[in-house]
């Protein structure tokens, strides 16, 4: 457990921009993808589902993105289109989390959302149990119907983040909120 209390204790998100190669091996990566399942999930439902980015495929999602950014801003700078063609060459590895949450007699919709965020989170802690760097973004993309049709989401579908995994030097650690400030104890009196 001492290892899992200071991976917790020390756990950060890695900037865009950080990550390096190498990535994940696909046996890596289904052994994440495994483990981010293993998560709480009401019903036995499995409300979420991967869209995994990697390799060449990573460049052609950028440039749809760019396209589509691009077309609604036409007079975007280089700078600015690269950029978009880039997001999915951040990292060697990028997966989007897709909540899959539908309608359900016992199980409301606002669970099995909270369970594809709960498999986000583990593939994140997954990423970095088999020694690589990961960090969650959402970004304009996750929200914008024709990004997300280009990626195969469907209408009835969310995008909770898209996952960057990688290798990245570690990363700064960052003030923390004080459980003092957050916690009320319940006394039923």
């Amino acid at each position: 457990m001492t290892d899992l209390l200071r991976h917790l204790e020390t756990r950060r998100s890695i900037r865009a921009t950080a990550f390096t190669a190498p990535g994940p091996s696909p046996a890596d990566l289904d052994r994440m993808l495994t483990l981010a399942v293993r998560t709480p999930d009401h019903g036995k439902l499995a409300p979420w589902r991967f869209i995994v980015f990697e390799g060449e495929a990573r460049q052609r999602a950028g440039a749809v993105v760019a396209a589509i950014r691009h077309a609604e801003t036409p007079d975007m700078t280089d700078e600015q289109l690269e950029i978009e063609r880039g997001r999915f060459t951040r990292a060697p590895v990028v997966v989007a989390v897709v909540s899959t949450a539908a309608p359900h007699p016992k199980v409301p919709q606002f669970e099995q959302l909270m369970s594809a965020a709960a498999v986000t989170m583990n593939l994140i802690h997954a990423a970095f149990a088999l020694g690589f760097k990961a960090t969650w973004l959402t970004e304009w993309l996750a929200y914008d119907r024709r990004c997300l049709d280009a990626f195969g989401v469907k209408a009835d579908e969310t995008v909770v983040g898209f996952v960057l995994i990688g290798s990245a030097p570690a990363a700064e650690e960052r003030q923390r909120p004080a459980i003092a400030g957050l916690v009320t104890r319940f006394g039923g009196e």
